[in-house]
């Protein structure tokens, strides 16, 4: 009987919880507890009934029919206590700080042209530390089977691609890590921060660079090589095609060492931070391994980042020169190609 009762008493509070009712406020509708964001200025309308799916912390989450997302979070006190509007004349309006990105983006009237923008990095001083990241694909994929770049052509014939056993490309990221977005126009930096990076004009890479990146960077095909020189290249002291031409050779000095043939090897297998460092230093010099962290994404090995130094194109050398670092990932999974 007390068990009937009991589960009476939850459905009844889970009705509660997906109750309909009319704001009795135009408060606006975040995407976040924390109203930080609110995708395409949505407040409410208080002539609508609203679906509540729970109550938590003095806010409610409702279902915002026909936008995206439709999960957002409102003030507990933008809804009458009735499922009627109780006085529509004492209805007020809560503004918020909310800009659309089209609004962000209308706001620059310059017409600027990334490829000359990038010609002024030229003859600079190359950043002094710096961070090659450099990816997994096979254990990117897993999370990300959407992607342009994840997507297996089905004239493969089984022929495993250069991707799919080696290293690839994430980016160099000059340090210290807030050192970001140096000098770029505002319009692009909006763009940058919204993930349309294919709205970023041309950056001027050669034809040769092109080839090559899209050889070590799959997701150049996404225009991840756009974000990560309006983001981190900017700030590392060369124009992008000598951004790239950096980056991809220390890619290739990683893969076609003896730290490239551990990890094909080592595919589908379980690694180690200890074994990972001990065929660094055995190939790079005594001390690079330290210089070497592991990133790890539930069991899978997702990423390495280079702590490096500068002034030469040697990466051994840039190793020694790099910070020490700790790891908080010590093993996972190398994961093979196949979702």
């Amino acid at each position: 009987m007390n068990k009937l009762i009991i589960i009476l008493i939850l459905f009844n509070v889970s009705l509660l919880a997906r109750q309909e009712l009319f704001p009795s406020q135009e408060c606006p509708a975040f995407n976040n507890m924390k109203h930080t964001q609110n995708t395409h200025c949505v407040y409410l309308d208080t002539k609508k009934k609203y679906t509540i799916l729970k109550h938590h912390r003095g806010q409610n989450l409702i279902v915002v029919k026909g936008e995206q997302p439709a999960q957002r979070w409102v003030d507990h006190e933008c809804f009458s206590q009735s499922n009627e509007l109780s006085n529509p004349m004492n209805v007020k309006r809560v503004y918020s700080r909310c800009i659309s990105i089209e609004e962000a983006l209308s706001k620059s009237t310059k017409n600027i042209d990334l490829t000359k923008h990038t010609k002024k990095y030229e003859n600079r001083n190359i950043s002094k530390q710096n961070i090659l990241v450099l990816s997994w694909h096979n254990a990117f994929c897993e999370t990300h089977r959407v992607k342009k770049e994840c997507k297996r052509s089905i004239f493969s014939f089984g022929r495993g691609k250069y991707r799919e056993k080696h290293f690839v490309l994430h980016g160099l990221w000059p340090q210290p890590k807030n050192k970001i977005y140096c000098e770029v126009p505002s319009q692009y930096v909006t763009m940058d921060k919204h993930t349309l990076w294919n709205r970023l004009p041309d950056i001027g890479l050669s034809n040769e660079a092109k080839k090559h990146l899209q050889k070590v960077m799959p997701g150049f095909s996404s225009n991840l090589h756009k974000h990560e020189w309006i983001k981190h290249g900017t700030c590392y002291g060369a124009d992008a095609n000598k951004y790239y031409e950096n980056a991809i050779s220390m890619v290739e000095q990683v893969n076609n060492s003896k730290v490239g043939d551990f990890f094909t090897r080592h595919i589908g297998k379980h690694i180690t931070l200890q074994q990972i460092r001990a065929v660094f230093d055995r190939n790079f010099g005594v001390g690079t391994g330290k210089r070497v962290e592991l990133k790890c994404d539930k069991g899978l090995v997702t990423e390495l980042w280079l702590h490096l130094g500068s002034e030469s194109e040697t990466l051994s050398t840039l190793l020694k020169q790099g910070k020490q670092t700790r790891s908080h990932c010590q093993s996972g999974f190398l994961d093979k190609a196949g979702l």
